[in-house]
């Protein structure tokens, strides 16, 4: 079952701070995967999944931006209706929150959950790992 490491960035609201991040990770030669991002009471929250989660956090170390980590689910869901809605009614019917949703580059889908042991054995049961 694939899993990567999330990083969550909590930036600046105003412009530049975004291209900071990213320009931080992109000359460090990291790839960003994943990526979502939403205003947050003036402030920017950012979580993405890289290709490279030593390098990215040697990067953004360098860079002096602070983040947070944590391990969340990567999903190969066939694109069509009712996909994710599959997935998500059988974590809630197991009693799993998912507390974070996006997409990757490459089509995959990141769930962020509150029992990954638990939400990789729904997925696997699923047949969508």
């Amino acid at each position: 079952m694939a899993t990567a490491t999330e990083f969550t960035v909590t930036l600046e609201n105003r412009p530049g701070t975004l291209a900071g991040l990213s320009e931080a990770l992109g000359s460090a030669g990291i790839n960003i995967d994943g990526l979502q991002g939403m205003p947050c009471e003036g402030r920017g929250a950012i979580q993405l999944v890289v290709n490279d989660p030593d390098g990215a956090a040697q990067a953004l170390d360098g860079a002096g931006i602070q983040y947070t980590t944590r391990e969340v689910l990567l999903l190969n869901l066939v694109n069509e209706p009712g996909a994710l809605a599959r997935v998500t009614r059988a974590m809630a019917d197991a009693g799993i929150n998912v507390d974070a949703v996006y997409v990757t580059m490459g089509q995959g889908v990141v769930l962020g959950v509150d029992n990954l042991s638990s939400a990789q054995q729904v997925a696997s049961e699923l047949g969508v790992a």
